[in-house]
Parts: structure tokens; C-alpha cells; sequence
């Protein structure tokens, strides 16, 4: 992902709990459930894919991590790699 996640920029909370990637207008939308991880990037999880985002300032609110969220990305920001674990 070429772009970072700006908490209530392009990233909101929601209360679907149902992954989603749909395209809408020039941005990708992303819903899934989110992770932060020790080295202050975030990760969502995507009804099982993985998608990767570096954190923007300011730093997300506390409670966020494990909750669903949807981020909004420009489309010719996002790449995809196939990879098996």
C-alpha cells in the first residue's frame, strides 16, 4: 500500500463486521479487521488477506486495534502480491 492510514482521513470505524474490497468512483475501499503491530504499521485483515499500512500522525485512538475499519485508497496506490505463507 502506497499510501498511510490517517485514522477518520481515510481510515473510519464501522460496526459491519463483514469484510469487504469494493471499488468506488478513483478509490479502493478496504473492510476488515484491524491490527497494530509492535513496529507502528497496522494490518488489515481482509476476510483472510492481509493488507499492509504504515501508520500516518497522529496516532490512532487507543481501542482501535482489533476493531473492523474501513480505509479508503486511491486506486493507483494499491499493489497486489501474491503470497503463500
Amino acid at each position: 500500500m502506497d499510501e498511510d492510514m490517517v485514522w477518520m482521513e481515510n481510515a473510519r470505524p464501522r460496526t459491519d463486521g463483514t469484510p469487504e474490497l469494493r471499488e468506488d468512483d478513483d478509490r479502493i475501499i478496504f473492510r476488515g479487521r484491524l491490527r497494530l503491530d509492535e513496529d507502528g504499521g497496522a494490518v488489515l485483515d481482509v476476510g483472510g488477506s492481509v493488507v499492509l499500512f504504515d501508520l500516518a500522525e497522529p496516532p490512532l485512538p487507543e481501542g482501535v486495534d482489533g476493531s473492523w475499519v474501513e480505509v479508503y485508497v486511491a486506486q493507483g496506490h494499491v499493489t497486489v502480491w501474491r503470497y503463500e505463507l
